[in-house]
C-alpha cells in the first residue's frame, strides 16, 4: 500500500483527488488549514465525506514551520500532491500577503520536507494563469511564461521555479501541472459556476465580466483528477545527455516537467451561462461588467503532452459537467428557488 500526502485535502480539487486515491487503495494523509477564505462548513463537509480507515486528516497550515517536515518524517510518503494554496485572481489584488505566505512559503516547506525525506514523485499544482500575457493559443507547456498578470499567477510561477531548482539540486522527481478553469460538484463558492447558479436560482442578476467576451477551457473536476492520478505514474527522469524530445517540457537538467491538464476546448462565457440556464431551467439576468484587473480574456490548453505521457484526454462536455454541478447544488443546498438558499443538513 502506497502512502500519499495530499495538501489542500478539504479543498475542491483536493477532496475529489483524495476520494479517488482512497478508491484506488492508497493510504492518504490529507492536510488542510480549513481557512475562512470561503465557507468553512463546505470544507468540513468535504472532509466528512472522506472518512475512511485509510484517510488521516491533519488540520494545519502548510506554511507553519516544521509541520510538513514532521509529517514527512512520520509517514515517509511514497507520493506527494501539493494542492494547498491561496487561490483567486481578484483576491490577490487586495490580499497579496496571504499568497506570499501560503503559496511561496508553503511550497518552500514542502520542498524542504521532500529534500529531507525524498518521495518517489511529487506533483505540485500550478495554474493556466502562469501563461499570463501570452496570446498564442492553445497554450503549450514549452512556450515562455514570463509575464504574469496577477500576483496569484506570479506566486504560482515562482513555485514552478522553486520546484525546478530543488529537482535539479537534490534529484527530486517533480511534475508541475497547470490546470485550467476547473468546475464540478463540491465547487468553490467564489468561482463563476457556483456564483452564477446561486444567483440564477435566487432570481438575482449575474455579473458578466468583459461583457461576456471571454473564453475559458472549462475542465470538469473528475477529468482533472483522472489526469493527476495517471501522472502519478509518469515519473520524470533527467535526460542523460540533456536532450529533450520535441514537444516535451522535461527539463534538460532535472527530473522535472510541466504538464497542462485542460479540456482542450475554449468555450465562450456566454455559452457556459447558457448551459447553466438549460440545467436550471431558468433564464439569467445579465449585469454586463468591464474586464477585471489581473484577468485575461481567454485560456485554452494544448493537452497533447498529457495524452502522450498517460494516454488520457479529458472527456466531459460542459453540458454534462454543468448539469452534474447543478444537480449537486440543488441536493446540497436545497435552494428555495423563489428566494433564500438553505444549506443542506445531510
Amino acid at each position: 500500500m502506497q502512502t500519499v500526502i495530499v495538501t489542500g485535502s478539504a479543498g475542491f480539487i483536493g477532496y475529489h483527488l483524495c476520494r479517488r486515491l482512497l478508491d484506488d487503495g492508497f493510504q492518504v494523509i490529507g492536510v488542510d488549514s480549513l481557512s475562512d477564505y470561503y465557507d468553512v462548513s463546505l470544507k468540513e463537509a468535504r472532509h466528512v465525506q472522506l472518512e475512511h480507515d485509510r484517510f488521516t486528516p491533519v488540520i494545519g497550515q502548510v506554511e507553519a514551520p516544521g509541520l510538513m517536515m514532521e509529517l514527512f518524517e512520520r509517514h515517509t510518503p511514497d507520493l506527494v500532491v501539493h494542492l494547498a494554496a491561496q487561490a483567486g485572481v481578484r483576491y490577490s489584488i487586495t490580499h497579496p500577503r496571504s499568497y506570499l505566505e501560503s503559496n511561496i512559503v508553503g511550497t518552500f516547506e514542502i520542498l524542504e520536507a521532500a529534500r529531507a525525506h525524498p518521495p518517489k514523485h511529487m506533483l505540485l499544482a500550478s495554474t493556466s494563469s502562469a501563461y499570463g500575457a501570452n496570446t498564442e493559443m492553445p497554450y503549450r507547456e514549452t512556450v515562455k511564461a514570463d509575464h504574469q498578470m496577477s500576483f496569484y499567477a506570479a506566486t504560482k510561477k515562482a513555485t514552478e521555479n522553486m520546484a525546478h531548482s530543488y529537482a535539479h539540486l537534490y534529484g527530486l522527481p517533480t511534475t508541475m501541472f497547470r490546470f485550467f478553469t476547473v468546475y464540478g460538484p463540491w465547487g468553490r463558492p467564489d468561482m463563476a459556476l457556483f456564483k452564477f447558479t446561486k444567483a440564477i436560482l435566487e432570481g438575482q442578476p449575474i455579473d458578466v465580466y468583459n461583457h461576456g467576451d471571454m473564453m475559458r477551457d472549462f475542465t470538469y473536476v473528475e477529468d482533472l483528477v483522472e489526469g493527476i492520478r495517471l501522472l502519478l505514474d509518469a515519473v520524470p527522469e533527467r535526460p542523460v545527455d540533456g536532450t529533450v524530445p520535441e514537444g516535451d517540457s522535461l527539463s534538460p537538467v532535472a527530473p522535472y516537467r510541466v504538464v497542462n491538464i485542460g479540456n482542450s476546448e475554449a468555450v465562450q462565457l456566454t455559452d457556459f451561462i447558457a448551459a447553466i440556464e438549460r440545467a436550471t431551467g431558468l433564464e439569467a439576468t445579465r449585469n454586463m461588467m468591464p474586464m477585471q484587473p489581473g484577468d485575461v480574456p481567454a485560456t485554452w490548453a494544448d493537452a497533447e503532452l498529457l495524452k502522450t505521457l498517460t494516454g488520457y484526454s479529458p472527456r466531459t462536455s460542459v453540458e454534462q459537467g454543468v448539469a452534474r454541478f447543478v444537480e449537486w447544488y440543488r441536493a446540497f443546498y436545497r435552494p428555495n428557488e423563489a428566494g433564500a438558499v438553505q444549506e443542506a443538513t445531510t
